[in-house]
């Protein structure tokens, strides 16, 4: 399990198309997003490097 915390969720729909960029990036993940505390659980076998690169290409910012 991965942790990211992620800056610029402020709704449902951001919280959507985080998870749409991630299961594009691999469709087999699991996602978990808690938009209060900004922060997205994923269960993949992809680098975390490779899953920030899908969240900002969404347009939000990865702070670790």
């Amino acid at each position: 399990m991965q942790t990211l915390h992620v800056e610029g969720m402020s709704c449902s729909g951001c919280v959507r198309s985080v998870e749409s960029a991630l299961l594009k990036a691999d469709p087999s993940a699991k996602v978990s997003i808690d938009l209060a505390a900004g922060r997205v659980e994923i269960d993949s076998a992809l680098p975390t490097e490779t899953l920030a690169a899908a969240i900002e290409a969404a347009g939000y910012d990865v702070k670790g």
